[in-house]
C-alpha cells in the first residue's frame, strides 16, 4: 500500500487544512461555549463539497470516495471535532443509506440537497433499551395498506443531525414483522422533517460535541408512505451493519485528527511556554510525551488510511475497521489527556483548543460501536467465536 496521498487528494487536504484553521478555528470556541450549531461554517463545507465527496457526480456529488472523506475530517477534527462529526454524520450515516440502497426515485429526491449541504439527513437507530444491542429493536412500523402507508411508533435516542433547522430527513430503523423463529424482521424507513406525529426533542446537555446537534426522537402514528422503505424488507439489520462498517473508517480518521490535533496544540504551546528559564519544549519529558503522542497518531493514520484503502478497493475490511476505529479512539482520549497536562493549568481553561479535545475525545470509544464491541468484532474475524 503506498501511503502517500495522491495529488488531488493532497489538494484536497491542503484545501480543508486551511478552511479549518482560517475559517473555524477562529470561531468555533464561541459556539461550542454556546452550544450553538454552527450554520454559516457548515453552509461553507455545502459550497465546498465536502458532503457531496464519495457521492457520483450525478447526484450532485464530488466523485471521490471514503478515502476523500477521511483525509477532510482528519483535517476538520486537527481544529475541532464538532464541525467533524457533523460532516461524518451527515455523510457516512444521512446520505449513504440512500445512496447504497436507495431507489433511483429516491436518489434523485433527496442525494442533490443531501451533497449540497443544503439540507442534512441523519440516522436513527440507537434506542433507550438498546444501545450496543442494536438488533433489540422496539421500534415498530406496520404497513397500512388501505392508504398505503407505513404507520411507526417508537423512540430513538443520541441522534445526530437530528434537530438542526436544515435536517430535512432521518432514516429509522424498526421492526415490520417477525421471522419464522419469534426474531424481529427489521426495516429501514424514510422519515421526512415535519412529519406529523413525529418529535424532536430539545438538544442533549453534552459533555462534548457541543457544537454539534444531538436528539432524542419520538414517533407517535407518523405515516409515510410505503414507497419511503429504504432497501429490500427485513433487510434492515444488514443494512445499518454495512453503514456502521463503513462509518468506523470515518470515525477512526476523526479520531486521529482530533490525536493529531493534541500533538500540534502541545508542540505550540511546549516551545513558547516557559519555566525554569527556558521553553518547556527544552525539557526531556515534555518531549518524550510529545513524541509519544507523535506516534499515536501517525500510527493511527496508517490505521485509518489501510481500512480506507481496503473499502475503495472493494476487499473485506470489516476487521480492520474495527481496528482503526478501536485504535484511533483509545489514542485520541490518550493525547487529549497528555495535551491537557501539557498545557498545565491552561489545560483546563476552556479558553483552549485542548481542553475542548479533551471533552470531546471520550465519545469516541462509545459512538459507532463501543471499544469493546470493536474487540468483539475483531476476535470474530480472528476466528473466536463464543
Amino acid at each position: 500500500m503506498d501511503h502517500k496521498l495522491s495529488p488531488e487528494l493532497e489538494e484536497l487536504r491542503r484545501t480543508v487544512e486551511q478552511f479549518a484553521h482560517d475559517v473555524v478555528a477562529p470561531k468555533i470556541g464561541d459556539f461550542y461555549e454556546r452550544h450553538e450549531f454552527p450554520y454559516e461554517i457548515v453552509r461553507e463545507m455545502g459550497r465546498m463539497g465536502l458532503f457531496g465527496l464519495p457521492f457520483p457526480e450525478e447526484y450532485g456529488g464530488m466523485g471521490g470516495d471514503y478515502f476523500a472523506l477521511g483525509v477532510a475530517l482528519e483535517e476538520l477534527a486537527r481544529v475541532d471535532s464538532s464541525v467533524a462529526i457533523t460532516l461524518e454524520a451527515g455523510v457516512s450515516l444521512g446520505a449513504m443509506p440512500l445512496h447504497l440502497f436507495g431507489t433511483e426515485e429516491q436518489k434523485r429526491e433527496w442525494l442533490p440537497r443531501l451533497c449540497s449541504g443544503e439540507i442534512l439527513g441523519a440516522f436513527g437507530l440507537t434506542e433507550p433499551d438498546g444501545g450496543s444491542d442494536a438488533g433489540a429493536t422496539r421500534t415498530t412500523a406496520r404497513l397500512d395498506e388501505a392508504t398505503n402507508e407505513w404507520v411507526i411508533n417508537g423512540t430513538k435516542c443520541f441522534i445526530t443531525n437530528s434537530g438542526t433547522d436544515i435536517t430535512g430527513l432521518v432514516t429509522v430503523t424498526a421492526v415490520t414483522g417477525r421471522k419464522p423463529d419469534g426474531r424481529p424482521l427489521i426495516s429501514s424507513i424514510i422519515v421526512p422533517s415535519g412529519t406529523p406525529g413525529f418529535t424532536v426533542a430539545a438538544p442533549y446537555s453534552k459533555v462534548g460535541w457541543n457544537a454539534s446537534d444531538t436528539r432524542e426522537l419520538s414517533f407517535a402514528d407518523v405515516r409515510v408512505p410505503a414507497a419511503n422503505l429504504l432497501g429490500e424488507l427485513g433487510r434492515g439489520y444488514a443494512q445499518f451493519l454495512r453503514i456502521l462498517d463503513e462509518g468506523r473508517v470515518a470515525i477512526a480518521a476523526l479520531g486521529t485528527g482530533l490525536a493529531q490535533g493534541c500533538v500540534d496544540e502541545s508542540v505550540a504551546y511546549a516551545k513558547e511556554r516557559h519555566a525554569f528559564g527556558r521553553p518547556i519544549g527544552a525539557n526531556q519529558a515534555i518531549q518524550f510525551k510529545i513524541a509519544d503522542m507523535e506516534m499515536k497518531a501517525h500510527t493511527a493514520r496508517l490505521a485509518w488510511r489501510d481500512a480506507a484503502s481496503r473499502l475503495v478497493a472493494g476487499e473485506p475490511f470489516k476487521k480492520e475497521a474495527a481496528l482503526a476505529k478501536l485504535y484511533s479512539s483509545t489514542v485520541a482520549v490518550d493525547n487529549a489527556r497528555d495535551a491537557t497536562q501539557v498545557h498545565g493549568g491552561y489545560g483546563f481553561m476552556n479558553e483552549y483548543p485542548v481542553a475542548r479535545m479533551w471533552r470531546d475525545a471520550k465519545i469516541l470509544e462509545i459512538g459507532e460501536g463501543t471499544s469493546e464491541v470493536q474487540r468483539m468484532l475483531i476476535a470474530r474475524e480472528l476466528g473466536l467465536v463464543g
